[in-house]
């Protein structure tokens, strides 16, 4: 039908977009229903600012400055609302904006995860047992004479910084590892550096409530997880790392801003030498090699580390016992952060494991012939309808100790992609994947777990892992398939029409048959290929020269004169004790000035030969970066970045409408995952997918890729 047989019809008409104003106006008005004691508390210390005049003009120059700062001197006056008071006030304007910007953020997110009547318990007694600690610790140092405690006799001051860093501490206890170790790592070294190296009143309140908070926390707010130490190897690879790196950061800190801590002025002339310079790349070099779990580098920290404590001792003695002047807050300061650094080396040593050669944690029980013992374990005890593809030449095999399990697994950018689920005994699944785990620890590469069945996803998600739905492997039950009915009629029509024109199903190994037939099913797949401007992908996708596996039939559509149409390839599927219980769709190509309708003749006609050999189901492949519409999984960093992958990969491989075309055949659904254990490693995975899928592509292709739209 042409477009002027349609009636013409007046457009709806269409609500008009909402101004600038109403959209800021209703973002105003959803924070505020969504955070209501942070939006509060924002908009009184606005309001005060500008009645004050404190958003444009100095606290400190205030007449009533006095009335209501706090600090020890302010409560020796009986000033006793103060702690409270001075939270609403900022001393320079521009430290009013930013610190109110601060609570927004990060109040607001603690609110978020903690509720209101929580937040608002822990932000004011946060800042409360952090302003009465502080003062409490300075009436109790008082008389000691030391010259720190009696310049914060004299301090008052005012902020809501105390509040902020106490809503963080108390909130961390709601995050799942690990984000809620690295949050607390960073937010203890925030307020420790501070303190040892600033030691301004505000640093000793900050580090007085994070300590009670974090208790706090951890005894209520905590919900399925408890406890402050790191759980994995790999947790405690990420925190020694930050604690080296702290380490050197803290030595250029030191050589370049003065402070004046509670143990004496630090050693700064505002300069650094080079000697200061080279040191510290020494000290990010081995960090880096400590997080990836490096023997060596555990080895020469640790040496590093005692021999700083050791001279630290002896400077603390010469201190004592002669006129000896040390740099206190270097020397001290540094030394108790070599102390917290060493603690977490020696209880977690047993996370540096990794050789000099990581290659050798890799290697498995695989003898002289590791793909025909792949293939003999799959015989053995099945697998699931991705599993063939780990028998493809770029894969690598992690055995299991016992040898009756394995794992493929390709190793791009600095991970460990296990394909497929495991094949090993059933019982035997949590065993293989908790030692393939081990083994890409020891590697020091981060493990991911890539189109596996709900078995094995399940079982990642009791060990603390991530799961996230990457496709849906489309299923056809062959014992129940009848092409009847208005559902099947495209199918019956393909059926039909190639009867018709001369069309003739094979079903063979591709290995068989005659030069010319192997030759014209690559020249259609080369055609395919070139048509894209993309090399041929690879990873769960295979090409012609798997499809001659003498395990693989092929499927080919034939006319009387001998000319190839169309060609299909079926990986098998086997379940245990070397029954054969499907075939799954692999290499799917067609020429394109043949028989249109011939990859639904094709897979019809596969479907009705293998029913007729007994199997048990076909599997039409999960199409990759693809998912059913109604999909109402969470959406997470990961999954928006694998439908920016298939977005743009769309035009070149047809992935969603290859998902689309697959529908036709009635298949059920089976959810395919990929496990990964924590969202820091999703940028490594991404690029390391990308790889795999297109491990031959140039640096043009790639930018074509990425700069492609639908």
């Amino acid at each position: 039908m042409s477009t002027t047989d349609i009636p013409s019809e007046a457009p709806p008409s269409e609500p008009a977009a909402p101004s600038p104003l109403a959209k800021v106006l209703g973002a105003i008005t959803w924070t505020a229903r969504k955070v209501p004691f942070t939006t509060t508390v924002v908009v009184a210390i606005i309001v005060i600012g500008i009645v004050t005049g404190a958003l444009w003009e100095t606290v400190g120059d205030k007449s009533w400055f006095n009335d209501i700062a706090y600090g020890y001197p302010p409560l020796a006056e009986s000033k006793w609302w103060t702690p409270l008071s001075g939270m609403l006030f900022k001393s320079s304007p521009l430290s009013y904006l930013f610190i109110t910007l601060l609570f927004a953020i990060f109040v607001g997110w603690s609110e978020w995860l903690l509720g209101t009547v929580r937040v608002a318990f822990v932000t004011i007694a946060g800042q409360l047992i952090g302003v009465l600690g502080a003062i409490a610790f300075i009436a109790v140092f008082r008389p000691t004479s030391w010259a720190w405690v009696d310049h914060l006799a004299e301090v008052r001051d005012v902020g809501v910084t105390t509040a902020i860093v106490a809503a963080i501490a108390a909130a961390s206890a709601t995050l799942k590892s690990p984000w809620r170790l690295r949050v607390r790592a960073v937010l203890l070294a925030y307020v420790a550096i501070s303190f040892l190296f600033e030691g301004k009143l505000a640093d000793v309140t900050h580090l007085i409530a994070v300590v009670v908070m974090l208790i706090i926390g951890e005894r209520f707010f905590s919900k399925s997880e408890s406890g402050v130490l790191p759980r994995t190897r790999q947790e405690i690879r990420m925190i020694s790392f930050l604690g080296l790196v702290l380490i050197g950061v803290v030595n250029i800190a030191v050589a370049v801003f003065p402070g004046d801590g509670p143990f004496g002025p630090t050693d700064s002339n505002d300069s650094l030498s080079w000697g200061s310079i080279v040191s510290v790349l020494i000290v990010l070099l081995i960090a880096d090699q400590l997080r990836r779990g490096r023997k060596w580098a555990w080895w020469v920290t640790v040496v590093y580390g005692v021999l700083y404590i050791a001279l630290l001792v002896l400077v603390l003695i010469a201190v004592i016992t002669s006129s000896f002047e040390g740099k206190g807050a270097v020397t001290v300061g540094t030394g108790l952060l070599w102390i917290v650094e060493l603690t977490l080396l020696f209880g977690g040593r047993y996370a540096f494991t990794v050789p000099l050669n990581s290659r050798k944690a890799m290697a498995g029980m695989g003898g002289s012939n590791p793909a025909e013992q792949v293939r003999s374990l799959l015989k053995k005890y099945g697998g699931s309808t991705m599993s063939w593809m780990i028998t493809w030449e770029n894969n690598q095999y992690a055995f299991t100790k016992d040898g009756e399990g394995v794992i493929g697994y390709q190793r791009p950018a600095g991970t460990v992609l296990a394909l497929a689920d495991p094949v090993c005994a059933p019982e035997k699944l949590e065993e293989t994947i908790r030692e393939f785990t081990d083994m890409a620890d020891n590697s020091a590469r981060i493990p991911c777990w890539f189109s596996v069945s709900e078995a094995t996803a399940s079982i990642a998600r009791g060990m603390g892992w991530r799961t996230l739905q990457i496709a849906e492997d489309t299923i056809i039950d062959l014992p129940t398939l009848a092409f009847k009915g208005k559902p099947w009629q495209d199918i019956r029509s393909a059926l039909n029409r190639a009867k018709k024109e001369g069309i003739a199903f094979k079903l063979t190994t591709l290995k068989d048959e005659p030069f010319a037939v192997v030759a014209q099913v690559r020249a259609i797949s080369e055609e395919w290929v070139g048509d894209k401007g993309l090399p041929e992908m690879g990873f769960t996708l295979g090409s012609v020269e798997e499809a001659l596996d003498p395990e693989v039939r092929v499927a080919l559509a034939i006319d009387d004169t001998g000319s190839v149409h169309g060609v299909l390839s079926w990986l098998p599927v086997f379940g245990s004790g070397d029954t054969m219980r499907g075939w799954t769709l692999d290499v799917m190509r067609r020429r394109d000035d043949g028989f249109r309708p011939c990859i639904e003749f094709l897979i019809a006609s596969s479907a009705l030969a293998f029913k007729a050999e007994g199997a048990e189901i076909l599997s039409l492949s999960g199409a990759p970066l693809a998912r059913a519409e109604d999909d109402t999984s969470e959406v997470v960093a990961m999954d928006r970045m694998l439908d920016m992958m298939g977005a743009a990969m769309e035009p070149f491989y047809g992935f969603r409408s290859l998902h689309a075309f697959k529908m036709k055949f009635q298949p059920r659904y089976e959810p395919v995952y990929m496990c990964f254990r924590d969202e820091g490693d999703l940028p490594r995975i991404g690029v390391a997918l990308t790889r795999a899928y297109l491990p031959n592509a140039t640096a043009g292709q790639m930018i074509k890729l990425a700069t492609t739209r639908e």
